[in-house]
């Protein structure tokens, strides 16, 4: 047993180093398959560009956004505490009444905007009459002209002869009178339109001038098609001066139905953006404002560059925060109440590459009366582009003008000189700038432009009343 004990135990020690050399004889196979992954290891490299490099095409920057946000929100933040422990406490929610009312019996702004009705309701019955053959279209013309404008001067005359307005209510009065200048403009031009094309067309049709149900050709009915002269009617009129647009048709676009969550978000929307602008004005920009007064008196220009660049920021931040308060906020509120079908209020201005682009995409209803209601008919006289264009920018330079000359009761022609300094703006950007840079020149024309503009204003208006001693 002890023999074959041993044996058994010899034959164990005799076979270890078999098994030992089979490991060692038959493991070449596996080191032969990692040396094969290895040499493919050896290569790491390949032909690419760096990320941050235009050559990459790599375009994922959102973490750089986000740190770009923070960065914001922190710098903010340093500056409203600075704010709040050398200011203290400024917003004053009550204070925003005194300036749209002097005296609390006295609402001349509120009976400016009722008295415009006069004008709302004499253009519809003028076009009545136009419809009916009662007046000429000489007459009519005449007749719309002194309406247009008694729309731009009366406004004017109310607001240098009633001392009770202020410039506040005077910049909201001029406002509403302005788009309404517009809207009767487009309603007349819209039925003018229509009146030439019955001359041309409808004779041969002999047919009524209402609004039929139009039978399609299987015997359902399709939807109500308003035709001239059956939109001269109250309704039709009023939902085109509350709609949120300045171009007539006689058939809007109309939503399916009213969302009310979207209706009141947005309602949510311009409540509390409303009372953030509020604040923003009192608490930042109205301290810069009178800080800035002194290097302005005194023509100490490096003051007034620190001055100038103080108030870029908030003034900057303020337009954009009212930029969403009204053309998206407000106007989507409005139309999706009306159910207004059109809401392409704004395009990618933010992406502007040149001067002209960031005009013909920041605010789509002016830019859509100005093509079709000032340039087209330009150019169907035979006008030349370029005059054109420049005919344009006048137009917005005045209107800019008056709705901040009129109100602060001078003229100083700020405004309008900004507004036709964008013309040799844009063709220096559009010739020697492109891409990034011509989006950069753009950015910076409207934060630094915007307040030297202000400080103009607010200067001559402090020089005006309160002179220079003060």
């Amino acid at each position: 047993m002890a023999e074959s004990g041993g044996g058994s135990g010899g034959a164990t020690r005799r076979k270890r180093p078999v098994q030992r050399l089979h490991s060692v004889n038959h493991s070449p196979e596996e080191p032969e398959s990692k040396t094969v992954r290895g040499e493919a290891d050896l290569r790491c490299h390949k032909l690419q560009e760096s990320l941050l490099s235009s050559a990459s095409g790599y375009s994922n920057y959102r973490g750089v956004l986000n740190w770009c946000v923070i960065m914001l929100v922190l710098g903010n933040a340093r500056l409203f505490l600075e704010n709040i422990i050398k200011y203290g406490i400024l917003v004053d929610p009550i204070q925003v009444v005194s300036l749209f009312l002097k005296d609390p019996y006295s609402w001349p702004s509120l009976c400016l905007v009722l008295a415009s009705n006069v004008f709302i309701l004499g253009s519809l019955h003028l076009e009545r009459r136009l419809a009916s053959g009662s007046f000429p279209e000489r007459a009519g013309l005449f007749l719309y002209s002194l309406i247009l404008s008694a729309i731009l001067c009366v406004p004017v005359l109310v607001v240098f002869t009633v001392p009770s307005i202020t410039p506040v209510g005077a910049v909201f009065s001029l406002t509403v009178y302005t788009i309404l200048f517009l809207k009767l403009f487009s309603y007349k031009d819209v039925n003018l339109w229509c009146r030439e094309r019955r001359r041309a067309q409808v004779r041969a049709l002999s047919r009524t001038q209402s609004a039929p149900l139009m039978k399609k050709a299987n015997g359902d009915v399709g939807k109500p098609e308003v035709t001239y002269p059956g939109n001269l009617r109250h309704r039709d009129m009023y939902y085109f001066i509350l709609a949120p647009t300045l171009c007539y048709e006689l058939n809007f676009p109309r939503s399916a139905r009213i969302r009310k969550r979207f209706l009141l978000r947005r309602l949510f929307e311009m409540l509390f953006i409303m009372q953030l602008l509020v604040g923003l004005i009192q608490q930042w920009m109205v301290p810069a404002i009178q800080n800035s007064m002194k290097p302005f008196r005194d023509m100490d220009y490096s003051r007034m560059m620190e001055r100038l660049l103080k108030l870029a920021v908030p003034n900057h931040l303020i337009w954009l925060i009212f930029f969403y308060w009204f053309f998206h906020s407000s106007m989507n509120f409005v139309a999706e109440l009306m159910r207004f079908g059109d809401r392409e209020f704004y395009r990618d201005w933010w992406n502007s590459e040149t001067v002209t682009y960031f005009w013909q995409n920041w605010n789509i209803p002016v830019h859509k009366w100005c093509i079709r209601h000032f340039y087209k008919p330009m150019m169907r006289r035979g006008v030349p582009k370029w005059a054109a264009q420049t005919a344009v920018f006048f137009a917005s330079a005045f209107f800019h003008e008056y709705l901040v000359s009129v109100p602060l009761k001078m003229f100083r022609l700020w405004a309008f000189m900004g507004m036709m300094s964008q013309i040799p703006l844009a063709w220096f950007v559009s010739r020697f700038l492109r891409g990034n840079y011509g989006n950069a020149a753009v950015w910076i024309s409207l934060i630094i432009g915007q307040p030297i503009a202000v400080l103009m204003y607010v200067h001559d208006y402090y020089i005006l009343n309160h002179g220079m001693g003060s």
